[in-house]
């Protein structure tokens, strides 16, 4: 991957729908070119989706909490599981005190407890800590530009 394609996957993570032409234009290329260059970024899994992002307080996701799940057992085949809990947006295994760490987003507290009460039905889940998030100073996407 080189800079052009660095500088395509930024302008498509500030706008997905700009035209071809556009993005050429800006990365100096024909809108062909581009649209051949994205393609291939999508092709090699560079590009996973292309989506539209919703605010989740819009959309009945106000409560925002990351709940570090403890087991007792190896939870690294859990996933299909902590999967099928839809208010689960994100799920990670990580090295620390906790065995999973996972992105909650509901639109009540109660709702965020219910969560918690059906962690505990997926078996070899022994403990949760919830961290509710009371305000989000930013969030940034992956930077295509930083690792170059």
């Amino acid at each position: 991957m080189d800079h052009i394609d660095r500088l395509l996957l930024a302008r498509l993570q500030e706008d997905a729908t700009e035209s071809y032409a556009a993005l050429g234009q800006a990365v100096g290329l024909s809108a062909g070119a581009a649209h051949e260059r994205v393609r291939k970024l999508r092709e090699r899994g560079v590009i996973r989706r292309t989506a539209a992002e919703v605010d989740p307080a819009a959309v009945g996701g106000a409560v925002l909490a990351y709940v570090s799940i403890d087991s007792t057992a190896w939870m690294g085949d859990s996933g299909d599981r902590f999967a099928a809990i839809p208010e689960i947006v994100e799920a990670h295994i990580v090295a620390g005190s906790a065995t999973v760490l996972a992105k909650v987003r509901t639109a009540t507290t109660e709702q965020l407890q219910d969560v918690l009460r059906r962690l505990y039905t997926i078996e070899g889940v022994s403990g949760t800590q919830a961290t509710v998030v009371l305000e989000t100073f930013f969030e940034r996407p992956v930077s295509p530009l930083v690792a170059e």
